[in-house]
């Protein structure tokens, strides 16, 4: 079995207009998100094995949060520039081209691809879960998904079980 964790960075701060968008860090409510969701992938053991990581700025920094209440040992990170506003299938790219001595990969990006990932893999799970994700996929939000699969490269669309949604305020 396989752990697909799709985390979307906390909310970006706007308070330099002159910084281009991939530069814009994590805003106070983004940084406060993010240990939030850091302290339920730690409270439920659900700490990957490998890391990917968009370049963006907000996206390093909420990576940051998640190592520092995570600990040691530290998963291996790689930061990804192509993630950065990448299309589903730029993603599932990354994703299918993983070792197969990984059985956790989080990915932590961004919208609007991010979301239509996680809901082009999913194929069962809480009705809940699945409408909520469906509705929206906000800032700092998380879904772990499950494969009956031995190797990445076999990781289809509808082929995962939606374990988790959850978003910050629902956890806070």
């Amino acid at each position: 079995m396989l752990t697909l964790s799709l985390l979307r960075h906390g909310q970006s701060s706007w308070d330099d207009p002159d910084l281009i968008d991939h530069e814009r860090p994590l805003s106070k409510h983004g940084k406060d998100t993010a240990k939030i969701i850091s302290n339920f992938i730690a409270d439920h053991g659900l700490v990957p094995d490998r890391i990917l990581c968009s370049s963006a700025v907000r996206a390093r920094e909420t990576l940051d949060v998640l190592l520092n209440r995570l600990g040691p040992p530290q998963p291996e990170i790689t930061l990804e520039p192509a993630l950065y506003l990448a299309t589903p299938t730029v993603m599932l790219g990354f994703i299918r081209e993983t070792a197969r001595s990984v059985r956790h990969l989080m990915v932590i990006g961004h919208n609007p691809g991010l979301h239509a990932l996680a809901l082009d893999l999913t194929g069962s799970g809480s009705r809940r879960d699945i409408t909520s994700m469906a509705i929206k996929f906000p800032s700092g939000a998380l879904a772990v998904l499950t494969f009956e699969a031995n190797n990445w490269s076999e990781v289809r669309p509808a082929a995962s079980r939606l374990v988790h949604f959850v978003a910050a305020r629902s956890v806070a």
